[in-house]
């Protein structure tokens, strides 16, 4: 005879919120049991995964301790493509992901599309910044993207992915916002570096005129002086002590550029269940302990989720897919 274990977990979690635990259950919390992620162990998605899978079973959100599945290969290729042959409908699994694998699939280089799964939501990211030497003749944003539209070779930056890659492509994204035409995109000039730190050591030593890297990676350089950040690329003003640091966005330029940590799921998975994984994921959002995780770890505390996450996903996905094609990186 079958027996459920439903009242069980529920009578768990009760127990747990009794005892002092400051989270509240889903309305249906689901047995995710597995979490994917697409890297050897040590890097980003395997911390994504290890640190939410932690906390999923330390909050009584799941029944048991969340499995972590290394996957390495193609940059996330090979975890998308396990997944959508064998696990597309698996409500037991959830897939670390980030900006760099929705850039993947922009490119062409992962054997699907944003179809091809369903995506559950964001819980971290670190922040993009445009920032120049402190003796930069460039004091403001403004003046650093009129001297890029005016001439887009007479400005060159710098950061940590190749031509094509995220810190590129943010930069291509707001130099477009200050009217940078399609056909100049491909002028640009653009070095990449082995991280956001050698950049702004080469831009400090007059190699280079700017860097866009993400916060986390430089925060130091800010902290000691020797730089001057043009722009955050955040919705919102950041939390002290970068708080006076001027967004994009304050200064007329609609732009974002977040490095964020998030999770897909299968895309055969029913809408229910979907619904009800994200409600479990904003839960653990919702805790203090995960605030604690992420700003131990260097992220600020991010939340999209559901439908807001899948829009999310997709407008950057055609933003990265058309100035890819603008600078040549695909047909």
């Amino acid at each position: 005879m079958a027996i459920s274990l439903r009242p069980l977990h529920t009578l768990a979690v009760s127990l747990l919120l009794a005892g002092g635990l400051t989270v509240s259950a889903p309305s249906q919390a689901l047995p995710i049991s597995d979490c994917l992620a697409p890297a050897d162990p040590g890097g980003g998605w395997d911390f994504t995964c290890r640190s939410v899978g932690k906390l999923l079973h330390e909050l009584g959100l799941v029944d048991s301790p969340v499995r972590v599945i290394n996957m390495p290969g193609g940059v996330g290729a090979v975890a998308f493509s396990n997944v959508a042959g064998k696990r597309a409908g698996d409500s037991n699994l959830i897939v670390a992901t980030s900006t760099v694998g929705v850039t993947q699939i922009a490119q062409g280089r992962y054997p699907g599309d944003v179809d091809t799964m369903r995506w559950l939501a964001m819980l971290g990211t670190d922040v993009g910044v445009i920032l120049v030497d402190d003796d930069s003749p460039y004091q403001s944003l403004d003046e650093l993207l009129e001297a890029m539209v005016d001439d887009p070779t007479s400005v060159v930056i710098a950061g940590s992915s190749g031509i094509g890659g995220w810190d590129h492509v943010r930069a291509l994204m707001l130099a477009k916002a200050a009217g940078l035409s399609s056909e100049q995109s491909g002028s640009v000039r653009w070095v990449q570096f082995d991280g956001g730190g050698p950049a702004v050591t080469q831009m400090m030593g007059g190699h280079v005129d700017a860097v866009s890297t993400d916060l986390g990676e430089i925060a130091g350089f800010i902290n000691s002086g020797d730089v001057r950040v043009l722009a955050v690329l955040a919705d919102e003003p950041l939390a002290p002590p970068f708080d006076d640091l001027p967004t994009a966005i304050s200064q007329g330029y609609d732009v974002t550029g977040y490095n964020w940590r998030g999770f897909y799921t299968g895309g055969e998975v029913s809408d229910a269940d979907y619904q009800s994984m994200v409600e479990t994921l904003k839960t653990l959002y919702d805790s203090p302990e995960w605030k604690q995780v992420a700003e131990r770890n260097g992220l600020v505390p991010l939340w999209r989720g559901g439908d807001e996450f899948d829009a999310f996903v997709r407008d950057t996905a055609d933003k990265v897919e058309s100035i890819s094609q603008e600078i040549g990186v695909i047909q």
